[in-house]
């Protein structure tokens, strides 16, 4: 499951990055990059290894 959270927060950060710089597609962009954020946060609280 920790596994599947790191996958998700990286595919989110990757759909933010294109979507901010080529789509500019407003806050549905920056509501993906924070997903991503709180994803990464609760795996590096759980203190599993990446």
């Amino acid at each position: 499951m920790g596994n599947l959270l790191y996958i998700l927060a990286v595919i989110l950060i990757i759909g933010w990055a294109i979507g901010f710089f080529a789509y500019n597609l407003g806050t549905i962009i920056h509501i993906l990059i924070v997903i991503a954020i709180i994803s990464i946060l609760l795996r590096a609280i759980q203190g599993r290894k990446i």
